[in-house]
């Protein structure tokens, strides 16, 4: 019972961590977009004063027309290496995702094993459940036996009728170790008369007629 506790534990631990990692990635990943996002925004502005200036007087602007090519570059260079950071991240997510449902898949298949082993350990103890009752059927169904022929010999020897009725006391000598045997099940006897076959009070603890 303490390694299904434990085994049930580390999946559960494994699947925790699994969902941290995943989103942090996606985390990452959302951070990322926005970056790349703000880039593009940004390099869409440039562009925008850039064909601006483009249409105005050049030779007022060439210094500052400069100034915006270097950025646009800047921003361009940046914009790529957003967007390999979001490829980068995205594969991470691809992966996390892969190895959570591997997880879930060993999670399933180590569910089943125990389901099966659980199965199997419930029919063995039901079956040695009922093979301990036969058994102890077998001993009280002796021991009535023994009563049954304790009390018949005393009706013999103290001459008494069928519808007398013995005491513990008065078969004891008739029985092993003068003592009246006791029902595996706890059961309860009962002597009733020398005609009357003894009884038992647990079901199917009765002499065969």
């Amino acid at each position: 019972m303490n390694v299904k506790r434990w085994f049930a534990w580390v999946c559960l631990a494994l699947m925790i961590v699994t969902e941290i990692f995943l989103f942090r990635a996606n985390h990452e990943r959302d951070d990322a977009l926005t970056k790349l996002h703000d880039a593009q925004q940004q390099l869409h502005d440039a562009q925008a004063q850039l064909d601006t200036l483009s249409t105005s007087n050049a030779a007022a602007q060439v210094s500052e027309l400069a100034s915006l090519r270097k950025q646009n570059e800047a921003l361009t260079t940046k914009n790529s290496a957003l967007q390999k950071n979001m490829e980068a991240m995205q594969l991470k997510v691809n992966t996390l995702v892969a190895e959570q449902n591997q997880t879930r898949e060993h999670l399933d298949t180590a569910r089943t094993a125990l389901q099966l082993q659980q199965q199997n350990l419930q029919q063995l103890q039901n079956a040695q459940q009922q093979a301990l009752a036969v058994a102890n059927a077998n001993a009280c169904i002796n021991n009535l036996r023994q009563i049954d022929a304790a009390k018949n010999q005393w009706a013999l020897e103290k001459n008494k009728s069928a519808n007398d009725v013995p005491t513990v006391q008065d078969i004891a000598p008739y029985l092993k170790d003068n003592t009246l045997p006791v029902c595996p099940e706890a059961g309860t006897y009962s002597l009733n008369a020398a005609g009357v076959s003894p009884t038992c009070t647990i079901p199917g603890h009765v002499l065969p007629q």
